[in-house]
């Protein structure tokens, strides 16, 4: 059974940092593509960055271009979403998603999920 389990979230004042992790527990991890996703209450699950299955290649949303940095470890077959500078408009629910599907951004590209991690920035 695939399971990802994301960690790491919390309440932050903004400009705060936070770094998000997410245990997969896919036999096979170095061959998917990871990404994660957002959603704010009220809102449709948004694209936040994705990488590649070797971590040469990262994807960001324009809205976080800069303060966001994804990253991988496939020996400990996890990814980070390491979040800095973060706004008030970050507060959502993160989560993590694998696909072995190119680097895609749209959530129906994504074949598993974990079942997210709550971020709350105040500001």
């Amino acid at each position: 059974q695939v399971q990802l389990v994301e960690s790491g979230g919390g309440l932050v004042q903004a400009g705060g940092s936070l770094r998000l992790s997410c245990a997969a527990s896919l036999r096979t991890f170095s061959t998917y593509a990871m990404g994660w996703f957002r959603q704010a209450p009220g809102k449709e699950r948004e694209f936040v960055a994705a990488i590649s299955w070797s971590g040469s290649d990262t994807y960001y949303a324009d809205s976080v271009k800069g303060r966001f940095t994804i990253s991988r470890d496939n020996a400990k077959n996890t990814v980070y979403l390491q979040m800095n500078s973060l706004k008030p408009e970050d507060t959502a629910v993160y989560y993590c998603a694998a696909t072995l599907t190119g680097l895609p951004r749209l959530v129906y590209e994504y074949d598993y999920w974990g079942q997210g991690t709550q971020v709350t920035v105040s500001s």
